[in-house]
């Protein structure tokens, strides 16, 4: 239990939620993730949920402008950034009025009294100040001076009143890190590295964030501080680690253990452009990263990466991956390696670019011409974004094929502790390619092994000069064929290569009774708010188990007979039911849906709710 500054109180608590909002540039991410890295290093299980405006160039002080960050911080497991907020940091009126509905009653509300004048109230859309007209009486409100407060700090330091108030993010985690007893020595260590060739910034941003702290130290109208004490984590060393920087590890990783060199080919795409910009950095591991000019050059560089023997990835989200589909076609028919993430956003076209859904699953499983399956895996964590990435590419590998890797912005923007792997104990992936022919024999490079695999014939080796090419392949010797029959048999020997995947995946692993009333079954980022809900519901005494997927196509080969198990399946999705369209043409059994598609994950009660009404 921390210790009391006077006059103050110290409440302990198992988990606290506390969300920063305010405009666009107000340092809210920033603020965010300070406060999150700092939280880890104290030892709290986190998850977060960075919450970005679409329209970025939004006037100031506007409700489309608004960028929010939430952290769930604990000393217990937590899979969700928490339904409601506990503290909530707003900025400006706009940012007060699109968040204040998320504030638990009885929530501490810190706001800059600064920014509700006339200008920002009318923005807001408020006819009167909410700051004195008792509409926020059933919360713990405190009105601070922030800016005025932030200008004092760093007076003297010669900086114009446009950079002293961009200091005002720093002011209030000062003020939420003394009000959550956090320490101020990781931020103060990030402002030296962040800031160390500018003195000035530096001293502006550390004197703002000190302000911040000893405000709620001796303020009288602030008289309690929260602790939230270290999780009992597994013994390790760990980071906090987002999703898209989990899946570019993941993809060094799984070069390094298949002794490949790792080809990046991307066009920019909110929310996977980040993917491009973290294996950027990482020259040193002889990565190769294209930033190319359209999605389809990136993604048939890409293949001609393959081609020449590369590890070979391309990212984006689902307006790319529309515009790669007929490339990904003959990544399919030339029966190469490679890997195809998609993270996915919200909306058709261009739609909510900075928001979450789950809605590209039928585009990964049948969003190309012909007939074109592609394996499909997706993470459920943005931890697990590291170890996604690598069963991917040991399955493409291992199959010859391209590989479907799906995560969402959600889980891409998100963090959480990750335990850093000891990389000597990762799982090699062994790759062959064939040498020689020998005795002058013909090179075949559609002859097939035990799993229907191609050999993966690097260019250039004397004696394997091959043909590979849009048009239709005869098996064995991938000569040009307009055979009906050939074009048939090489449309079921590729369908069924993908089938045989299902032999060489681990068996679909249960949370809770192997039968029973009721199965929740999830997949990628809603497995944080169904692993809670049905965690709750076991412990009132309910029948129910959850099933998180992480392979949807080919399904785990119990999978039928799990499904078969359970009165009722609940399936839970970002989307309008794609999942259990498959589950009900592949299996002809029937699934209860709970969709939502409002560009936000699940919050725990919907799907706790939906339990019980269920199982009553």
């Amino acid at each position: 239990m921390a210790t009391a500054t006077p006059t103050k109180t110290v409440s302990d608590l198992i988990d606290a939620t506390v969300r920063f909002c305010g405009d666009s540039g107000d340092g809210m991410q920033l603020a965010g993730t300070q406060f999150t890295n700092t939280s880890a290093l104290l030892g709290n299980d986190v998850a977060t949920f960075p919450d970005f405006p679409a329209e970025i160039r939004a006037p100031r002080g506007t409700k489309a402008g608004v960028s929010g960050f939430q952290v769930h911080f604990s000393s217990t497991d937590i899979y969700t950034p928490g339904d409601t907020v506990d503290c909530l940091v707003a900025m400006n009126p706009a940012a007060l009025v699109t968040n204040l509905m998320d504030l638990r009653e009885g929530g501490v509300l810190l706001v800059n009294k600064d920014a509700f004048d006339k200008k920002g109230l009318e923005q807001a859309g408020y006819d009167t100040d909410p700051l004195t007209d008792d509409s926020l009486g059933k919360y713990k409100m405190h009105a601070v001076e922030m800016t005025k407060l932030t200008r004092l700090a760093v007076e003297g330091l010669g900086l114009s009143q446009k950079d002293a108030d961009r200091c005002r993010n720093f002011f209030a985690m000062g003020l939420v890190f003394w009000l959550y007893d956090r320490s101020l020595d990781p931020t103060l260590r990030y402002i030296d590295s962040k800031f160390g060739k500018l003195p000035g910034v530096a001293q502006a941003n550390t004197n703002a964030l000190k302000a911040g702290y000893h405000y709620g130290e001796t303020v009288e109208a602030i008289p309690t501080q929260y602790h939230v004490g270290p999780a009992k984590l597994e013994s390790g060393t760990y980071r906090n680690i987002e999703g898209n920087q989990a899946l570019a590890w993941g993809l060094l990783a799984a070069a390094g253990q298949s002794n490949k060199r790792l080809f990046l080919g991307a066009y920019p795409i909110t929310p996977a452009s980040d993917i491009l910009h973290f294996l950027s950095n990482y020259k040193n591991f002889d990565v190769l990263t294209f930033q190319a000019e359209d999605e389809i050059a990136a993604v048939t560089a890409t293949i001609g990466a393959a081609f020449a023997g590369e590890m070979a990835v391309t990212a984006s989200s689902g307006p790319g991956i529309a515009l790669k589909g007929e490339a990904l076609g003959l990544a399919v028919m030339t029966e190469l390696p490679m890997l195809v993430i998609n993270v996915q956003r919200g909306g058709p076209s261009t739609g909510l670019p900075t928001k979450t859904e789950q809605a590209d699953l039928f585009q990964a499983m049948y969003g190309r011409n012909g007939e074109c399956p592609m394996p499909i895996l997706a993470a459920r964590s943005p931890g697990d974004c590291f170890y996604v990435a690598q069963e991917a590419w040991r399955i493409a590998t291992r199959f010859m094929l391209p590989v479907f890797v799906l995560t969402d912005g959600y889980i891409a923007n998100g963090s959480e502790p990750w335990r850093i792997p000891n990389f000597a104990d990762l799982p090699k992936i062994p790759v062959t390619h064939p040498g020689s022919p020998l005795n002058g024999d013909v090179f075949s490079p559609y002859e097939r092994d035990e799993r229907l695999s191609r050999p993966w014939a690097i260019p250039g080796t004397a004696g394997l000069e091959h043909r590979i090419g849009g048009l239709e392949k005869a098996n064995i010797t991938g000569n040009v064929s307009y055979d009906p029959a050939n074009h048939e048999g090489m449309i079921h020997l590729r369908a069924q290569k993908v089938a045989n995947i299902a032999a060489d995946i681990p068996l679909q692993e249960l949370d809770g009774a192997p039968k029973g009333d009721l199965l929740v079954l999830s997949w990628g980022g809603t497995f944080g708010a169904c692993a809670t809900a049905v965690h709750a519901a076991q412990k009132a005494g309910k029948k129910v188990t959850h099933c998180h997927l992480r392979y949807l196509n080919p399904f785990p080969r119990n999978f039928e007979t799990i499904l078969r198990s359970f009165k009722q399946i609940l399936i839970p999705e970002l989307n309008m039911g794609q999942l259990s369209v498959m589950i009900r043409s592949q299996f002809l059994i029937d699934a209860i849906c709970l969709n939502k598609v409002q560009g936000k994950p699940f919050n725990v009660f919907e799907v706790t709710d939906k339990i019980n009404s269920l199982l009553a």
